[in-house]
């Protein structure tokens, strides 16, 4: 009898602990237990900042991370974790404003939005920020060996990948919308352009740089380029960074024909169950000397205009990412388009890579 009264009481204490297991996991995902949950790109935050913003706030950062924006819709979707900050890119954001995944800004609860720089706002994937607010942008160029390269080869137009001198030089991305997009802009065309001729045209002049590929590849230009083998790549203006901060030798170049300009914005996801944190955390990034430090550790270019008076002068004069006013002209969002048009232009990226590799 004793024993049955024991085997009862442990059976007691082992439910009430799965029950109060339970109680804090919800408590913890519903907001109740002052957590901020952040979805972000890996490494893509100072780990200053989130230690900062838990000692001003007393609210505990839960961080997770994602390694694509197809990988952060497909964890969005399945409403298994409760997100309060995620951080898309500009296409997937209209993705997930058209699938309704997001919550409408209350501006009335920002702090510091004043502190954008105006050219970064207002973009066409969110007309008037109903939805997201800028984290960090960049752009599409050049990446060249300064040592390896001739020394009149300056890459100041798309046109100079197709040089002679550099056959089986050159790492190209492996992205129908951005490869298509630099033959469209070096005939003087939009990235955004959907004639089918104009886009057919396109892929013919890519196959005319056929020769002067090493490779079509995606992380392993940077190591390639850091390594000193190759002398040109096709970048982000993030990989560049990347790469130059591990060889001073490579020069980053923004085309004077014009590229694209990309942003990693802010959102705040249906799922989310503690908003109030998820504001907190917006007006915390959007502080100038908070803006600042995230640049300064992250290297890539921040929207907050007023933090630039905080940063070194080496990296605000530093035009390869922060471009002229010439330049940021001519810089272009890729817009969303129909699924036809993407269809086509995967099939001639496609047709592209495979003439590239008979050559």
């Amino acid at each position: 009898m004793k024993k049955l009264i024991i085997y009862s009481l442990v059976i007691f204490l082992v439910s009430v602990g799965l029950l109060h297991s339970r109680s804090y996991i919800d408590s913890s995902q519903s907001g109740n237990n002052n957590t901020l949950t952040i979805f972000n790109w890996g490494e893509y935050i100072s780990p200053e900042l989130i230690k900062k913003f838990e000692d001003e706030t007393g609210i505990s950062v839960i961080y997770e991370t994602f390694d694509s924006n197809e990988a952060l819709l497909t964890k969005l979707k399945s409403e298994s974790t409760s997100y309060d900050i995620v951080v898309p890119s500009d296409y997937m954001i209209k993705k997930m404003i058209d699938a309704d995944m997001l919550k409408k800004l209350d501006k009335s609860k920002i702090e510091g939005f004043e502190n954008l720089d105006e050219r970064l706002v207002n973009q066409s994937f969110d007309y008037n920020n109903v939805y997201s607010v800028p984290y960090f942008w960049g752009t599409l160029g050049i990446v060249y060996n300064s040592n390896l390269v001739d020394e009149d080869m300056t890459f100041e137009k798309w046109d100079d990948l197709w040089d002679s001198r550099l056959k089986n030089e050159i790492l190209l991305i492996d992205g129908a919308r951005e490869m298509l997009g630099i033959a469209l802009q070096s005939e003087g065309k939009s990235v955004n352009e959907t004639n089918e001729v104009d886009l057919r045209l396109a892929e013919r002049k890519l196959e005319l740089l056929g020769s002067n590929i090493k490779a079509i590849n995606s992380d392993e230009k940077i190591m390639l380029m850091s390594n000193n083998e190759a002398k040109v790549a096709v970048a982000f203006s993030g990989d560049a960074n990347e790469m130059i901060s591990n060889n001073e030798d490579l020069v980053y170049r923004v085309p004077k024909d014009g590229s694209n300009i990309w942003f990693d914005n802010m959102v705040i996801p249906k799922v989310s169950k503690n908003e109030e944190a998820a504001y907190k955390f917006i007006n915390f990034m959007l502080r100038p000397e908070n803006a600042a430090i995230n640049a300064e550790y992250i290297g890539y270019s921040t929207p907050v205009k007023t933090a630039l008076e905080l940063l070194p002068e080496e990296i605000v004069s530093d035009e390869q990412f922060y471009p002229k006013e010439d330049i940021m002209k001519r810089l272009e969002v890729y817009q969303t388009q129909t699924q036809k048009i993407v269809q086509l232009q995967n099939d001639l990226f496609l047709e592209f890579k495979i003439n590239s590799n008979r050559n």
